[in-house]
């Protein structure tokens, strides 16, 4: 755990370091072609559930929160996800974040804090019960920037998918295959499969 820490350090004061300028550039994209601040911050489940709150860059408009509700119907995820592929509530410069996965650079300064791992399962809301019955075994490890979700199919996968590959890796987790992980991330993401 000191090693993947150690990890975590470099790498993300490393990542925060090149992306300083395209982060600049986003969030004058953001502050430019929609009202409201250039963050988004929400409360997740970090390890042992205990909260933190995750940041990205906004990618949907100001109150999209408030509007969830009413688009519950379309949702077209299973489980405790939800996910729509055509969002109304997704910006233009937001949807192009998404599909490069660049809304999730923020939470590199989770990495740095310590709040989040640079790989991990994914962290979900607070406010979502998807930590009961087998799905409670992904709070044993630090979330995660990327894991073995996201490089398998991200959007595309099913809730069942997603928790049995999280606790693949939380049972198998080890500094090969958080590298591997790792390497596996940086086609996914040029790619954008399964992104939206």
């Amino acid at each position: 755990m000191l090693t993947k820490r150690l990890i975590d350090l470099a790498g993300s004061l490393v990542l925060l370091l090149l992306a300083a300028l395209p982060a600049a550039l986003i969030c004058a994209a953001i502050a430019l072609t929609s009202p409201g601040g250039v963050l988004f911050r929400q409360a997740r489940a970090g390890r042992d559930g205990r909260p933190f709150q995750m940041l990205k860059f906004r990618t949907m408009r100001a109150g999209a929160d408030a509007e969830r509700a009413a688009l519950t119907a379309r949702n077209e995820a299973d489980g405790h996800l939800f996910k729509l592929r055509h969002d109304p509530r997704i910006t233009p410069v937001g949807r192009l974040l998404r599909r490069l996965s660049l809304d999730e650079l923020p939470q590199l300064v989770n990495v740095l804090r310590g709040e989040m791992s640079l790989v991990g399962p994914r962290p979900l809301p607070l406010t979502d019960s998807g930590y009961t019955g087998p799905a409670r075994g992904r709070l044993a490890v630090p979330p995660g920037l990327t894991g073995l979700w996201q490089v398998s199919g991200r959007s595309s996968l099913t809730w069942d998918e997603m928790v049995r590959l999280d606790l693949h890796y939380v049972a198998h987790r080890s500094l090969r295959l958080d590298l591997a992980i790792l390497a596996r991330t940086v086609p996914a993401v040029l790619t954008a499969r399964g992104a939206h």
